[in-house]
């Protein structure tokens, strides 16, 4: 007997859950148009059922059993929008146990449970949407997926954290610190009240991991993807960028180098004139360079309740068409049917142009040292600007290098960071030419 609706069960009544469930609800007619059948939101499961989120829910029951929602033999899809680790990962597994279809946003858990989640969903035949577990509303993962199948991606570059993004913006446009900035964006509601998953990159990472899995069909480890945050970013160095024609963000970076992945988040120089330089506030924004078609641009809202909702539905909408059409797994969760183990290239073998900020010491011969210890490791200087000259106080001194290898900037700051004539760390950030559209 053909089905007559695609009932859904959401776990996670809060910002992103509400914004689907107001969706699911006020969009009804046109998803029921495009789909064939009414879309049906049975259940939600909250912790909190009793606050009013402002939707009208009519027939839609509230529970805060996870489980009893799981186990409703009239529910097809279930969507967990808790985030975290635990008891997400449980609650997914179940579901998927129970033969449900899963749809979630949860780009931690994916990162570091994804491969487990994926082949279970595989083994109990049925699927799991995640769009929106990378850039909100963006439909990047389908774009990868589908759209640029028939590409070899050769890169990806994206601005995939709204926090650190407007955190940047600010900095670069009225030259405050980063400590005033963050204070700003927690008072908005932009940052968490601790906000070290998207100031150190690890919000960033999570994502990564997924763009990675899907652009080149391998599994990523979470660990294995180095890094960096935007803590240390100082507006002396958003000023010197702007002297040298580029603004600083921070970046999701993968790439295929000779056989092997590239993935990496830290914060990077880019050309001014670069269309993803230009995109500020709280925006996402993703480069994906094919081997056919050439460089993309997707940009677009990466968070919010109904940015993200929009993903979420759209994958609810997906999956109830093969569920229609008898097609599951039709298009892989993972993107290839033949997966390979690629390996994931260290970060001391990627090669990349550098700006570095020294604090040296205004004496004669200060510069030469350094250029000297630079050159012995391979690294060429094409640009210098020293400030404040004539004083007995440290200076800055910024050197911007051809592109040379990092652990030959590292092995030759190790050195320079130790000389007596230079005051405190380098200031090092990566910086990428001529790789985008």
């Amino acid at each position: 007997m053909a089905k007559k609706s695609i009932n859904v069960g959401i776990i996670g009544f809060g910002t992103v859950g509400t914004g689907s469930a107001r969706i699911l609800i006020d969009n009804a007619e046109i998803i029921k148009r495009r789909l064939g059948v009414p879309v049906l939101l049975k259940k939600i499961s909250d912790l909190d059922i009793k606050r009013d989120r402002g939707i009208k829910l009519g027939d839609v029951k509230l529970t805060s059993d996870a489980k009893e929602l799981i186990k409703d033999p009239d529910i097809d899809i279930v969507v967990e929008l808790i985030g975290g680790y635990t008891p997400a990962r449980e609650f997914i597994l179940e579901a998927i146990k129970n033969k449900k279809h899963v749809v979630t946003a949860n780009k931690a858990l994916l990162a570091v449970h994804g491969e487990e989640i994926y082949a279970a969903a595989e083994k109990a035949g049925v699927t799991v949407g995640f769009e929106a577990s990378v850039a909100g509303g963006i439909p990047i993962l389908a774009a990868i997926r589908s759209g640029l199948a028939a590409n070899n991606i050769k890169s990806i570059y994206g601005i995939v954290n709204g926090t650190c993004n407007y955190i940047l913006t600010l900095m670069t446009n009225e030259g405050r610190k980063f400590d005033e900035v963050l204070k700003e964006a927690q008072a908005k509601g932009y940052a968490e009240a601790d906000p070290t998953f998207d100031i150190e990159g690890i919000d960033s990472a999570h994502k990564l991991a997924v763009l990675t899995m899907l652009a080149y069909g391998t599994p990523v480890k979470f660990d294995d993807i180095s890094t960096e945050g935007i803590s240390k970013i100082t507006p002396l160095d958003i000023d010197f960028a702007k002297e040298l024609g580029y603004k600083i963000k921070l970046l999701a970076i993968t790439k295929m180098v000779n056989g092997e992945v590239e993935a990496r988040v830290h914060p990077t120089m880019l050309p001014e004139e670069y269309p993803i330089a230009e995109v500020d506030g709280v925006f996402n924004a993703l480069s994906v360079v094919g081997d056919a078609v050439g460089s993309t641009m997707f940009y677009g809202r990466g968070a919010g309740d109904m940015p993200t909702g929009s993903a979420v539905v759209g994958d609810i909408i997906d999956i109830g068409r093969d569920i229609l059409s008898g097609s599951i797994n039709r298009s892989p969760m993972t993107a290839f049917k033949d997966r390979s183990l690629l390996k994931i290239r260290k970060m001391d073998d990627i090669t990349s142009c550098y700006y570095l900020r020294f604090s040296a010491l205004d004496r004669p011969g200060v510069l030469s040292r350094i250029s000297g210890v630079l050159g012995k490791n391979n690294i060429s200087i094409a640009s210098v600007i020293q400030k404040g000259r004539g004083t007995a106080e440290a200076v800055p001194l910024v050197m911007m290098s051809h592109e040379a290898v990092e652990r030959d900037v590292r092995k030759a700051l190790e050195e320079i960071n130790t000389m007596d004539c230079v005051a405190g760390p380098t200031m090092v950030i990566r910086v990428e030419e001529g790789k985008q559209g």
